[in-house]
C-alpha cells in the first residue's frame, strides 16, 4: 500500500514515515499543498495523511481539490491538525476527509487508524466490489444490500436504485460528512435542476428501510448546519 504524507514539519513527517514503513507501507513525503496535488496525480497513493496547516494551499483546499478530481484511485484521507475544536473536525470531514486526528497524537494510534481505513474495501475510481460494516454488506456489482441486526439473520434490503446508490455513497467514504450539493453531484450529476431538499426526502426514505428507529437514526446521522454522514463500525 502506498501512502502520501503531507506535513510541513520535517520531524513529524519522518516520525510518521518511520512507523508506517515498519508496518510494511511504502511512503512518500511532501511539505506543501501545491506539491501534494502534483504528487497525488503522479503517485496515485492508496491513502493520504494530510496536515491541515500547510504552505501554499492549506489541507482543506488540498482535500477538496483531490475529491473534485480523483485519479485512478480515490484515496482515503486522514487529516492531521493542531486544532481540536468540533467545528474544525466537521469542516475537515465535510471537504472529504475520511478520518481526523488532533496533534499531538500517538504514532501507534495513527498506524491503527491507517490500518482501519485500508481494511475497508479498497476504492478504484470511487467503486468497489463489496462494502462491509458491522451491520451492512453491500455488493456493488450485484446491487444487493443486506442488514444484520443483533442475532437476527441477515435481511436483504429492498432499495430503489437511488436509495442503493445513496447507501453505497455513504459506505464508500466512511465517516465523511456530505452536504446536499455534494450528494446531488454524486447521485444526479452536474446537470441536476431542482430543489436541494429532494436529498432530505431520499434520506428519510432510506432511513425507513435501514434504521431500527427512523425517528432516532443510528446509522445515517444529521450533522446540523452541514449535512449527513454514515456511522457504523468496520466489518471483519
Amino acid at each position: 500500500m502506498d501512502i502520501l504524507i503531507v506535513e510541513d514539519e520535517a520531524e513529524i513527517a519522518q516520525l510518521i514515515q518511520l512507523y508506517l514503513e515498519k508496518e510494511g507501507f511504502s511512503c512518500r513525503i511532501c511539505r506543501d499543498g501545491l506539491s501534494a496535488i502534483q504528487l497525488f496525480q503522479d503517485y496515485q497513493p492508496d491513502l493520504i495523511i494530510l496536515d491541515l496547516m500547510l504552505p501554499e494551499l492549506d489541507g482543506l483546499e488540498v482535500c477538496a481539490r483531490i475529491r473534485q478530481k480523483p485519479g485512478t484511485k480515490d484515496p482515503y484521507i486522514l487529516m492531521l491538525t493542531a486544532k481540536g475544536e468540533e467545528l474544525d473536525r466537521i469542516i475537515g470531514l465535510s471537504t472529504g476527509a475520511d478520518d481526523y486526528m488532533v496533534k499531538p497524537f500517538s504514532p501507534r494510534e495513527l498506524v491503527a487508524r491507517v490500518r482501519a481505513l485500508l481494511r475497508r474495501t479498497m476504492r478504484q475510481g470511487g467503486q468497489t466490489l463489496t462494502y462491509h460494516t458491522q451491520h451492512f454488506t453491500v455488493d456493488v456489482d450485484q446491487r444487493m444490500a443486506h442488514r444484520q441486526l443483533d442475532a437476527n439473520p441477515a435481511e436483504r434490503l429492498d432499495l430503489t436504485t437511488l436509495e442503493f446508490d445513496l447507501l453505497t455513497t455513504f459506505l464508500s467514504y466512511p465517516g465523511r460528512v456530505w452536504n446536499r450539493t455534494q450528494l446531488i453531484e454524486k447521485l444526479w450529476g452536474s446537470d441536476f435542476f431542482g430543489d436541494e431538499r429532494v436529498v432530505d426526502t431520499h434520506i428519510a426514505r432510506l432511513r425507513k428501510k435501514i434504521e431500527p428507529d427512523p425517528a432516532n437514526p443510528t446509522f445515517v446521522k444529521t450533522v446540523i448546519g452541514v449535512g449527513y454522514k454514515f456511522e457504523d463500525a468496520s466489518g471483519s
